[in-house]
C-alpha cells in the first residue's frame, strides 16, 4: 500500500493549501527525512501571490529540520534516527558552478555547470520542506547534525534566514571597524544585522518602521535604530557617519525606494550588498550612483547551502554568539498551515517568523 503524507502543495497565485500526496520514493544518493519543524518565508509569499513561478501542484517550503527516516544505498556517514537539518540550497556539489565555491548557482546537468538559483531546489523545482516527509537530494553534500543540546527552534534560521542574512554582510567585505546601513529588519535583515556584527563592523544602523523590530534589532546589534516614518533615514545615516556615508549598506527587502537609500548612504567606494527578492525593474538614481564614477559595488546573494555552511552557523549558535529564537513569534502545527499563511503573507499581529510543527 503506498504511505501518503500531508503537503502544502501551491495550487494557483493566492492558493496555497494542504492535502495529500505519497511519500516519495529513496534513490542511492537521497535520505528521507521525517520533519519536526519548519517555516513558511517571504520567497513562498512571492510563490503564493504569483510574483515567483513554480509548477502547480508542488509542495512549497524550503527550511527543513528533521529526523533522517531512510537513507539511501549508497549514503555513508549518516544514521537513520539522527536529528539533521538541510539548507534551502541543496548543491550537487559536483557541477562547475559547486567547484567555483557558487553553491546557490549549481548547473548541475547542464553543459557548462551553471544555472541561475539552480541550487534552490526544495519549493522551487522540487518538493518542498512544508510536509510531512521530505526527501533531501544528494544526501552526504546536504545533510548536517543538529548538535546534542540544540532544540529545533535554536536552528530553524539556519536553513535560509540566518544563511541568507549573515551572507548580505559577507558578501559586502564587512571588515572590523566598519559603518553598516541594514535596510528592513524583518527576518533576513535582522539576520543581516547580527551577521555585521560578527564581522566586525562597530557601527550598525537598522532601518525600520516596527517599533518591535526595531528593539529586537537593538538585541542583534545595532548601534542605531531609525523608524523611517520618523525621520528621513537617509538624512539620518549620513548625520551619524557626519557626512561620510556608510562603508556598507545592505538592502533586506527587495524594493525601489530601500535599493536607492542604500545606494544613497554608501560613501565612495562603498559596497551595497542587496538580498531582497525583487519583483520589478530596478531604476539606479543618477546622483547617489555619481554618474558611474563613484568607485561603488554592488553585489547580490543567494543564501549559501551545503552541510559545511549548516554546520558553521549552527556553531555560532551553539556558542551563543547569536540566539535567534526571538524571530520565531508564532507557532502552528502543519494541520493549520493555511492559516499560518493568512497570518504571515498579511503580516498580522506582530509576526516575524512561524514555527510549524508536523
Amino acid at each position: 500500500m503506498t504511505r501518503m503524507m500531508k503537503v502544502a502543495i501551491f495550487v494557483e497565485p493566492g492558493r496555497i493549501v494542504l492535502d495529500d500526496k505519497p511519500v516519495p520514493d529513496v534513490g542511492p544518493l537521497d535520505a528521507l527525512i521525517k520533519i519536526t519543524t519548519t517555516t513558511i518565508c517571504g520567497t513562498d509569499v512571492h510563490i503564493l501571490k504569483g510574483e515567483y513561478p513554480v509548477e502547480r501542484g508542488l509542495t512549497i517550503g524550503h527550511e527543513p529540520v528533521g529526523i533522517i527516516e531512510k537513507l539511501g544505498s549508497a549514503v555513508q556517514g549518516y544514521r537513520e534516527g539522527q536529528r539533521v537539518i538541510a539548507g534551502a540550497i541543496t548543491p550537487s556539489g559536483h557541477s562547475q558552478a559547486c567547484l567555483c565555491g557558487f553553491h546557490s548557482q549549481d548547473g548541475a546537468g547542464t553543459r557548462h555547470g551553471f544555472k541561475p538559483m539552480g541550487g534552490w531546489r526544495f519549493g522551487n523545482t522540487i518538493d518542498g520542506a512544508q510536509a510531512e516527509y521530505l526527501l533531501v537530494p544528494d544526501a552526504m553534500t546536504n545533510l548536517a547534525p543538529i548538535p546534542d543540546g540544540l532544540s529545533d527552534e535554536q536552528v530553524l534560521m539556519c536553513p535560509d534566514i540566518m544563511s541568507t542574512g549573515f551572507s548580505g554582510a559577507e558578501r559586502g567585505h564587512v571588515r572590523i571597524g566598519d559603518s553598516v546601513a541594514v535596510f528592513a529588519q524583518g527576518p533576513i535583515g535582522l539576520c543581516a544585522t547580527a551577521g555585521a556584527r560578527l564581522m566586525g563592523a562597530t557601527m550598525i544602523v537598522a532601518v525600520d518602521s516596527i517599533p518591535e523590530r526595531l528593539a529586537i534589532a537593538q538585541q542583534m546589534g545595532a548601534d542605531h535604530v531609525v523608524n523611517f516614518t520618523q525621520s528621513d533615514p537617509v538624512a539620518e545615516i549620513m548625520r551619524l557617519t557626519d557626512g561620510r556615508g556608510v562603508d556598507v549598506a545592505i538592502e533586506a527587502l527587495g524594493q525601489q525606494q530601500t535599493f536607492a537609500s542604500a545606494l544613497r548612504v554608501l560613501r565612495p567606494g562603498g559596497t551595497l550588498s542587496s538580498l531582497g527578492v525583487y519583483s520589478s525593474d530596478l531604476t539606479i538614481p543618477l546622483d547617489a550612483f555619481a554618474a558611474g564614477l563613484g568607485d561603488h559595488t554592488i553585489v547580490t546573494s543567494l543564501c549559501p547551502g551545503g552541510k559545511e555552511r549548516m554546520e558553521r552557523l549552527m556553531n555560532a549558535i551553539a556558542s551563543k554568539r547569536i540566539d535567534t529564537r526571538p524571530l520565531v513569534t508564532d507557532r502552528y502545527t502543519l494541520d493549520d498551515i493555511e492559516d499560518a499563511y493568512d497570518i504571515f503573507a498579511n503580516q498580522r499581529d506582530g509576526v516575524l517568523k512561524i514555527a510549524i510543527t508536523a
